[in-house]
């Protein structure tokens, strides 16, 4: 479950980077690069600020399950 929530929830930003960048403010392309530099570091270091805020709320992952 919280993989799919953080996937929604980077998928969902940088969409919406995408659209305020468009009408807004090219600026808010920025969110865009945080967003995608943030699944790459944690593609190597396996850290994930979203996932220990969602593991504090007490939604756990599948693995947390077995």
């Amino acid at each position: 479950m919280k993989e799919k929530i953080i996937r929604a929830v980077a998928g969902s930003l940088v969409l919406i980077s995408a659209m305020l960048a468009f009408y807004v403010n090219i600026y808010w392309l920025w969110l865009a690069v945080f967003v995608g530099v943030n699944l790459l570091q944690s593609s190597f270091t396996r850290f994930c600020p979203l996932e220990k805020i969602l593991g504090q709320l007490g939604i756990d992952s599948v693995e947390d399950k077995k």
